[in-house]
């Protein structure tokens, strides 16, 4: 295998490497020509323009390569030779082969034994003569990142080295910032993104919707450097109208530049100050600002180097920004923000001269409060919800009077979470405790804590319902609202399911307010029948609740509320059309409005339902968005068991036994910490999934039934999935008793809904308890009604058991025919565990199934490729995302549809397939 040096992540932050395709392609053919001879390229760029990622990409190009890498630190210039002993690490094993005299040379220089400093032309060819006799073995590939910080020994030795190259199979790439190089070395430029890749990574790097006006300013000023815009999105996270203050660049400017700007004037600083300031680069702003604070033409004059004026207002070093604003005190910003509002036009720019009057004032102000929520309502179009969250909470800290920043604060709360920030709602919450003891007031706090933090106590649910039965006098639609976050609350995590109950039978005797039915009510009719009556009794309901979620007219925070539940409802009735449109247009709707707090159950869902239709590519997208999706920590840190089931679910599907066991102890460690009872029985479904798929039913049995029917709810309200894989393993393992049990369940929910999807699963189920006629005519039934879904995992396993059903019955011919059938959807879908499985079935019909292999498999995507390459040198996935510039997490899900893919179960395979 090659080797590689350890030593971690290039970039200075992780960013994906989008478009570069003419880079890439040069580096792909120097790795193709070195084992011609040897070739030497320099990658010259500015900070942050992408130099360390095409490095990264070489090396995961480099398969069959031995690989050293080396960078340059800049606290280690003053070590001779410290980044010659790093590159040369890797080949110490042909040290010994080499003459004495350099090898002694080598040794004294890297500190191995004492003795004269050597002469650095002998440490040249002693390196090059290492080379050379690694080489002899398999080419090499030598990688110097930030070459400019090289100690001066090295770098001298290793430019004699780059130049003395030529036959001997070894590449050697640096890369270096723009600085002098010698003029015999050839030099690959790298500059800024096109606009095209540099909107691609704007649009991945956000975690929300931004301001258009926001987003060009980004664009223009970061002139496509990856790092520049990636700090500049972070500091317009909140939809563009978030301070540029306290950000902490990754980077800061170079030292030349602080030193400009502490040589340059007051209202030269002013002027710039007022630059830093304005979002949006308005020339014609900063010129009437300017002229408020009485500066003429010759502070902006002084500090030209820095500022770019033109059509739009540009730092000519981007980072400048940042240490401008975090370098002027208070005061001066806020006298900077007075001056920006007295020259934003207020018809045209009424939100902006909202935010700066805002950053302007040094007291309440119920005025500029009032502007602030006005403006509020508009940012939700351009900036999403945390412009929202951003507009309201300087709206509380500005308002005078104590109930109605009481108010205010809530709301500021409510968005806030909805964007992502926890904490932050948290604390917002605690200011809307302090206002006036209002009853409803008190409800609204209570029942957003819950939404927060559902699992902070298993009280949590009793308050709410207490709460929701003291306000039915005062205000019946909050009384119903907060009994719906009771009992949703209660689904979640009450371990006793008497208790869950008895809060649904209080929510169905709660009174509704006059008039027409909020689509809130229709939610909490339809949830608490789910919970108290037969599904026969609850479909009505169900069926109501979801048609109005369909229909046009709902409000924008009661689809951002509710919406998931109603695709819970359709999936109770079996109905797969309208709960893959629900899921579809739900999470369209939380990314275009940055709900962030919702992102992953959405993201989840939608998951789900691809894995049912058998688009594990698709799924595997959502689930890797899901993973690497620049979010806020505290997001992830209370959704990491929903963001873990996308990758367990697919694990089960795919059939990987060590990945399926992993997350599923994880998943039922986690959501048992914290109190997600729902998420753990989902742990125990896809454990059954994968069983039934490997045929060991007992194992399936054994783990689904946790999760079934015999679960501690008396309508039986497991996992929905859960029955069907219950029949089967209790068939396959003889035990009759619980299949026929969870039959009656699946009967029950499948005639309520009336759906194909939902008859064709209970037709296929009860097939497996027939015989004879019945159990053929069942088979067929399912395979028709199953055939007319979307659902198409669900039809191959109604071919695989018909076709296993005909062979026992000895009509193999018959059976075969659905075997291949399946067979072939199960391959194409990547279910290995159960296209293996219907492969041993068409053998034992005398057929021999054609193995799956690199040839039959689907193409590896770029990124797939990548990492196997990583993975074939024998990197771990934590090594091999730090190279990549991903999680550990998108790794996992990479390599498991290249196993998938190549037909494979181990690294150690892949050698056979790449």
């Amino acid at each position: 295998m090659p080797e590689t040096s350890a030593r971690g992540r290039m970039g200075a932050i992780p960013w994906p490497l989008v478009g570069r395709e003419a880079e890439r392609e040069t580096l792909d053919r120097l790795l193709a020509d070195v084992r011609g001879g040897s070739r030497v390229l320099v990658l010259r760029g500015e900070t942050g323009v992408g130099k360390s990622a095409l490095l990264d990409h070489l090396i995961g190009k480099a398969s069959g390569f031995r690989v050293a890498v080396a960078a340059g630190v800049r606290a280690e210039m003053e070590l001779p030779f410290a980044h010659v002993h790093q590159l040369c690490a890797p080949m110490l094993d042909v040290f010994d082969s080499l003459p004495e005299a350099r090898r002694d040379a080598l040794a004294t220089a890297f500190g191995m034994h004492s003795g004269p400093a050597p002469d650095s032309s002998l440490i040249g060819l002693a390196v090059l003569d290492l080379l050379a006799r690694a080489a002899a073995e398999r080419p090499v590939l030598c990688v110097i990142d930030d070459a400019q910080w090289l100690d001066p020994a090295s770098a001298e030795v290793l430019a004699r080295v780059a130049r003395g190259l030529t036959d001997e199979r070894v590449a050697c790439v640096l890369a270096v910032r723009d600085a002098d190089m010698p003029p015999d070395l050839p030099v690959l430029d790298v500059g800024g993104l096109g606009d095209g890749d540099a909107r691609a990574l704007v649009a991945r790097a956000a975690p929300g919707p931004l301001d258009e006006e926001v987003r060009d300013r980004i664009l223009f000023e970061s002139r496509g450097n990856p790092l520049v815009l990636l700090e500049l999105v972070r500091g317009a996270s909140a939809g563009g109208f978030a301070a540029v203050s306290g950000r902490s660049p990754t980077v800061r400017p170079e030292d030349g530049v602080r030193r400009r700007l502490d040589g340059l004037s007051d209202d030269a600083r002013t002027a710039l100050l007022l630059a830093a300031a304005e979002p949006l680069g308005d020339p014609g702003v900063l010129r009437r600002a300017a002229a408020v604070l009485g500066l003429g033409a010759a502070p902006v004059g002084e500090a030209g180097d820095l500022l770019d004026i033109g059509d739009r207002v540009r730092f000519r070093q981007p980072l400048v920004r940042f240490a401008v604003y975090d370098a002027a005190a208070p005061g001066e910003r806020r006298r900077i923000h007075r001056a920006l509002a007295e020259a934003t036009d207020a018809g045209t720019g009424p939100d902006r001269r909202a935010w700066h009057r805002a950053h302007g004032a040094d007291h309440p102000d119920e005025g500029i409060a009032a502007e602030l929520v006005t403006s509020a309502g508009r940012a939700r179009a351009r900036g999403g919800l945390a412009a929202v969250a951003a507009f309201l909470r300087r709206a509380v800290e500005l308002t005078p009077d104590v109930r109605r920043r009481a108010e205010r604060a809530l709301d500021a709360a409510w968005a806030q979470h909805m964007a992502g920030a926890s904490e932050s709602a948290l604390a917002l919450l605690a200011v809307a405790e302090a206002g006036p003891p209002d009853e409803p007031h008190r409800a609204r706090v209570e029942a957003l804590r819950a939404e927060i933090d559902p699992a902070r106590g298993a009280s949590t649910p009793d308050v709410l319902c207490e709460v929701a039965g003291r306000l039915g006098p005062i205000d019946a639609s909050l009384a119903r609202d907060t009994y719906l976050q009771a009992l949703f609350t209660a689904v979640g995590t009450l371990p006793d399911w008497a208790a869950v109950t008895g809060i649904a039978a209080a929510a169905r005797k709660a009174p509704r307010a006059p008039g027409e039915p909020r689509t809130a009510d229709l939610v909490l009719d339809a949830l608490s029948l789910l919970y108290t009556e037969e599904p026969g009794t609850a479909a009505p309901a169900l069926r109501r609740a979801v048609a109005a979620g369909m229909r046009e007219g709902s409000t924008h925070a009661e689809q951002l509320r509710w919406q998931w539940s109603l695709n819970l409802f359709a999936m109770a009735l079996w109905d797969d059309e309208a709960g893959c449109r629900l899921a579809r247009d739900h999470l369209r709707l939380i990314r275009d409005s940055g709900a962030l707090a919702l992102l992953p159950l959405a993201l989840g869902m939608s998951t789900m339902l691809l894995l049912f239709e058998g688009d594990l590519a698709a799924a595997g997208r959502l689930n890797e968005e899901a993973m690497s999706k620049a979010l806020p920590a505290d997001v992830w840190t209370t959704s990491e068991v929903m963001r873990q089931s996308g990758n367990l679910g697919l694990a089960a599907w795919r059939g990987d036994v060590q990945e399926t066991e992993r997350l599923a102890d994880a998943v039922a460690r986690e959501g048992a910490g914290r109190g997600e009872w729902r998420t753990v029985e989902l742990g125990h479904w896809a454990r059954s999934v994968l069983y039934n798929g490997l045929g060991e039913y007992e194992r399936a049995l054994e783990a689904v039934l946790p999760a079934s029917v015999d679960h501690r709810s008396p309508h039986g309200c497991g996992v929905l999935w859960a029955p069907l894989e219950l029949i089967e393993a209790a068939v396959r393992t003889g035990r009759h008793e619980p299949a026929v049990r969870a039959l009656e369940r699946l009967s029950r929910a499948a005639r309520a809904g009336g759906t194909d999807w939902g008859l064709g699963l209970e037709a296929r189920c009860r097939a497996l308890l027939g015989e004879g006629g019945e159990a053929d005519r069942l088979y067929r039934e399912a395979i028709d009604r199953l055939g007319r879904t979307r659902m198409r995992v669900d039809l191959a396993r109604a071919h695989l058991l018909y076709g296993e059903w005909l062979r026992r019955e000895r009509r193999r011919t018959q059976a075969r025919e659905h075997l291949r059938t399946a067979l072939g959807l199960f391959t194409e879908f990547g279910m290995t565990a159960f296209a293996d499985r219907t492969a041993r079935e068409l053998q034992a019909t005398g057929e021999t199934a054609r193995k799956r292999s690199a040839e039959t498999a689907e193409e590896l995507t770029p990124q797939e490729a990548r990492v196997a390459a990583l993975a074939r040198t024998g990197l771990t996935n934590k090594e091999i995302a730090a190279r990549l510039y991903v999680s550990p997490r998108t790794v996992e899900y990479h390599l498991g549809r290249v196993f998938a893919k190549l037909g494979v179960t181990s690294r150690h395979a892949l050698d056979d397939h790449l």
